[in-house]
């Protein structure tokens, strides 16, 4: 009986560590800083998430701050080269790679509130610009607003001339129809860019006032005008995707998809807090247009809309098609 129990107990002991031995971590890259709110509020929830219903023969490690590699336009090719197995980017950064998916961005195709849902629905859409990788989550932040380090934007007039950084390359188009000049730049050089003069002004969301410091240098944030809203991937190496059984795929799939309704609701309400708390902060302005500047603002962002659409429809893009199911709530 002795021996029956010990052979039992090195069989088990054996099982165990096989089973750890082979356990697969999945590596997750971002480039925002380690503090940053997708850390608790959506990457946590998604590793815990792919643990638990793998019996933890998946995990995830996250590697926040660019510890994978610098550079937040290289997220797309980290994941495509398997530097990392999961990586969080901006489409826009990369937006050859992805016309139809940066259709979402233009000004009116998304509501903040109901965005996400809407690209999860229709995300099969997507699929010929993902061939490369797997697209496990795409969520949409709060409106990019305009925000400004020393010139406070009352009117369609006030953006003449200015230096405007931009998110994407829509974005630029909509900022340059402002009468601005779009300058290209990732959202952690914002800050800098800013206190130096580089540009005078950034078109970004709310959030990052406190995730990116922008509150720190930025006296002035109009808002109340048709305006851009930025997307966001969470991709994976297709071979570390299909290293993976059947089960484990689907849970990972949706673990993502969980993560993208997540980080939607994050983005959404720490934009709203930041917003109100830099208007209750002596010194700063949030400015809300007049009706009347308003309308020049969304009269030519909306010129913008029809030619973006117009275009990606004569390079054989089904973009008119997609926006309408963006919009179809």
């Amino acid at each position: 009986m002795l021996k029956q129990k010990l052979a039992f107990a090195f069989a088990a002991a054996m099982f165990a560590t096989t089973s750890l031995a082979s356990a697969t971590e999945l590596k997750l890259a971002d480039f925002q800083p380690p503090t940053h709110f997708v850390v608790k509020n959506a990457y946590e929830p998604f590793a815990a998430s792919v643990s638990e219903k793998t019996g933890g023969a998946v995990t995830v490690k996250v590697f926040m701050g660019g510890e994978l590699g610098p550079g937040p336009a290289e997220q797309y090719s980290r994941a495509v080269d398997g530097v990392t197995d999961i990586a969080f980017g901006l489409p826009g950064y990369t937006a050859s790679n992805f016309p139809k998916t940066l259709l979402t961005e233009l000004p009116g195709v998304l509501s903040a509130d109901t965005g996400t849902a809407q690209m999860i629905a229709n995300i099969d859409m997507l699929a010929d610009e993902y061939r490369r990788v797997v697209l496990l989550g795409l969520w949409n932040n709060a409106p990019n607003i305009i925000f400004t380090a020393t010139k406070p934007i009352r009117s369609f007039e006030d953006l003449k001339g200015l230096k405007i950084r931009v998110p994407s390359r829509n974005a630029g188009l909509v900022v340059e129809a402002w009468g601005a000049s779009p300058v290209s730049m990732p959202a952690p050089e914002i800050y800098n860019a800013l206190q130096t003069g580089v540009i005078d002004g950034a078109m970004t969301d709310a959030t990052t006032l406190g995730a990116f410091k922008l509150a720190e240098v930025t006296n002035y944030i109009t808002v109340g005008m048709d305006t851009t809203i930025s997307s966001f991937f969470l991709i994976m190496n297709r071979d570390s995707f299909e290293g993976l059984d059947e089960a484990q795929q689907q849970v990972v799939v949706d673990a993502g998809r969980e993560a993208a309704l997540n980080g939607n609701k994050a983005w959404l309400g720490i934009a709203d807090k930041a917003l109100a708390g830099f208007a209750a902060t002596e010194g700063k302005e949030v400015i809300t247009l007049a009706d009347a500047e308003t309308a020049k603002f969304n009269a030519a962002s909306a010129a913008v809309v029809a030619k973006v659409v117009a275009d990606a429809e004569a390079q054989g893009i089904a973009a008119g098609a997609f926006v309408d199911a963006l919009k179809s709530e």
